[in-house]
């Protein structure tokens, strides 16, 4: 029922679609000519056709709205192509206007979009207030099947109902029911529950040295229409919930490797340099400004130049303005910058409060060495202290290190005097690439503007 109210909801989207083009075109409302009329026919049968093949029916309980909100844009531009195409065969194409079906293809995403999100926030909640709801059974260890269960008690807007925790290993004296669920240590027994209570997803979070109970779980319900996935628990193995991609045809689970390497990161990129390019045209009158002051306020070059670890742990060099007195460091030591330090300059204290003498390295985001948003790269012998203090430290250079980050604008910036600082500032690093999202970069770009680069620990 939802399937089929969905596709005339999206087929309304598409005419509604054509019927705005056309009035922005003309300048008033007006009816479609007959060529753009057999257009609009040919869009709505292909639509339908093709639509369902780019997964935009099928259940979204739980998954990212952002995918699907990409496969429908990608979809309708297949789909207004292809009746273009087919146009051309009814001899109908000379008569179109190309004004109207850019119109009409910015149009239709943008209704089908709002249908998409305003069906999934309804949905949201309906199944906030209990409807809606698909129960679930779990087959799971002592922690993590009941991780899941309270996942699903906290996220009840997914449509999830938790109504069976399978544990075979369960102590007789344990509790009989977890946060209202029944625990059962028996196989068969689960088994016939979930045949006789009509339960059609059964999530099994079991290690993978369970494999003889998987085996004979999908064996016992091969003939039962049970949707059966396979939730194993590698939090101990991996920093992140990585998905399954494909390795010469063979399902994998990347366990140590780049969060973001696919298609998501081109906007990332391309924002990237077309945000250095913007900040640094619009701002050489002020790095002019910069550069003189600092080469005025003590001895030595503009730009202070050091190596850093970038993706993957490819050393860059990394700019900066000076803000220090000429000096020498001992080899294989750095000394960070202190409060009240007496090699910073007047200029220097200025440029480190202000961050402006992070400025410099819009260049290396233009060099594609940093990104805009990103973990902060520290000092090489930095690293090498903290890699072993620090869990999940060197994961942060799976990814471009950025000018700002989720960790800058939540305050952890400035001097890491304790492990526990960085501890902190790698936390938020983690949940950073854990949750990526190009969404997520402009909100970061958005908070630092309105909270400043300033802060009380940079000096």
């Amino acid at each position: 029922m939802f399937s089929v109210l969905a596709r005339i909801i999206d087929v309304a989207a598409i005419v509604a679609g054509a019927l705005v083009a056309a009035a922005l075109h003309h300048g008033r409302i007006v009816p479609l000519s007959d060529a753009e009329s057999i257009v609009l026919a040919f869009n709505c049968v292909l639509a339908i056709w093709m639509f369902p093949a780019f997964g935009i029916y099928q259940s979204w309980r739980g998954k990212s709205l952002y995918d699907l909100f990409a496969r429908v844009c990608i979809a309708w531009i297949a789909a207004e192509a292809t009746g273009i195409l087919l146009s051309f065969s009814v001899h109908r194409a000379d008569s179109l206007s190309r004004l109207w079906l850019g119109w009409w293809a910015v149009a239709s995403v943008v209704l089908l979009i709002l249908a998409k999100a305003l069906g999934y926030m309804v949905l949201k909640g309906l199944r906030r207030e209990g409807y809606n709801q698909r129960d679930v059974a779990v087959a799971g260890g002592d922690r993590y099947g009941r991780f899941l269960v309270e996942q699903m008690r906290q996220h009840p807007e997914a449509g999830f109902r938790p109504v069976l925790l399978f544990d075979e290993d369960c102590d007789a004296d344990v509790e009989a029911t977890v946060d209202g669920v029944p625990v059962e240590r028996n196989l068969p027994a689960m088994l016939d529950r979930v045949r006789e209570h009509g339960i059609r997803e059964l999530w099994l979070a079991l290690p993978i040295s369970k494999e003889r109970t998987i085996h004979r779980i999908v064996t016992e319900l091969r003939d039962d229409f049970v949707n059966i996935r396979f939730i194993p628990d590698v939090r101990a193995l991996a920093l992140f919930s990585q998905p399954v991609v494909d390795l010469l045809g063979v399902p994998a689970i990347n366990l140590a490797a780049s969060p973001i390497t696919d298609l998501r990161v081109l906007p990332k990129r391309a924002f990237d340099w077309l945000f250095a390019a913007c900040v640094l045209a619009a701002l050489a009158p002020l790095l002019a400004v910069i550069a003189v002051a600092v080469k005025c306020s003590s001895p030595g070059p503009v730009l202070f130049r050091q190596r850093r670890k970038g993706l993957d742990g490819n050393e860059f060099e990394i700019y900066k303005f000076r803000s220090m007195k000429m000096h020498a460091e001992s080899a294989g030591q750095v000394t960070q910058a202190r409060r009240n330090d007496p090699r910073i300059t007047r200029v220097g204290a200025f440029l480190r409060r202000t961050s402006l003498d992070e400025l410099p390295q819009f260049i290396n985001v233009l060099k594609g060495e940093m990104s805009v948003v990103g973990p902060r790269p520290h000092a090489l012998e930095h690293d090498d202290i903290y890699k072993n203090l620090v869990r999940g430290y060197m994961q942060r250079y799976r990814i471009k290190p950025g000018i700002t980050g989720w960790a800058q604008v939540n305050g952890f910036r400035g001097e890491t005097d304790r492990v526990e600082k960085m501890r902190d500032r790698v936390r938020f690093d983690l949940h950073y690439m854990q949750h990526w999202s190009f969404m997520f970069d402009l909100k970061i770009v958005a908070m630092t503007m309105w909270k400043g680069f300033a802060g009380q620990n940079a000096y």
